[in-house]
Formats: structure tokens, sequence, C-alpha cells
């Protein structure tokens, strides 16, 4: 992400720890989407969405905390997807075998994403991903 590109959108919400947190995260980008009149690339946004946040509870979200979901479309068409939590910064990949029900998500997010990483952030981290998009026409 271009740190001089110029800010289109940007939208934030916050999610209690709850397993119902993913699917209004999920539709919440849905709608964000849609109001911005992005189209394209919005199945692999919305699963990394799904993605990121469920990783978030899962492995990031200590009791009596909520995660944090970051969409922000720039200019220069990149749309960024962040979730912030208050996990440890560290995060692996996991060896996933084919009989294995977890371990896909990051791999997802990689093989979907044009880039994504990690950061610290205080009390937790962020783990985002970027979309190359259409600018939207004026």
């Amino acid at each position: 992400m271009n740190p001089q590109a110029q800010l289109l959108h940007a939208r934030t919400a916050l999610y209690p720890r709850d397993r119902r947190s993913v699917a209004v995260a999920r539709d919440l980008t849905r709608i964000t989407l849609t109001d911005w009149g992005v189209t394209e690339r919005s199945d692999d946004v919305l699963l990394c969405v799904s993605e990121l946040a469920t990783n978030a509870l899962l492995h990031g979200v200590t009791p009596n905390r909520c995660f944090r979901l970051d969409l922000v479309h720039l200019a220069d068409g990149v749309l960024r997807v962040e979730v912030h939590d208050s996990g440890s910064g560290e995060i692996r990949i996991p060896d996933a075998t084919p009989e294995s029900e977890h371990g896909r998500g990051l791999l997802l997010v990689a093989a979907l994403a044009d880039d994504w990483g990690v950061r610290e952030r205080d009390s937790g981290k962020v783990v985002w991903c970027d979309f190359a998009i259409r600018a939207p026409a004026d």
C-alpha cells in the first residue's frame, strides 16, 4: 500500500468475541464494497475477511475484548483489509494435511490477496491483506 496514495474511503467496526461476529463482519464488508462501487474481486475480499476474523476470534481476541475490522480504499486502486486483535504479534501458517480440519485460513489469504502481512500494535497485532482493484471513475 502506497503511503502517499489518497484515501478514498475508510470504514471501521468493532466486533465482540462471539462466533456470530464473523458473519456480521462479512456482511458489513459486502455492504461497504457495494456502497463504494467495488465489485471487482469482492468474493476474494469477503473470503479473506472471514478467514482473518475467524483467526482473530480463535487465536487473537482475549476474553472481554473485541477485534476491529478496518476497510480502506485508496485512489491508487488498493483495497486494504485489516483485522486488529489483542493476541501476540507472532503468527504462523501451519502445515495442513489433507485430513486437517483447520490450518488453511492464512494459506487462502496468501493465495487470494496480492500482499498480506502482520504488524505489532499496542496490546496486540494487525493482520492485513491488500487487493489491487480499479480506482472508481469520478
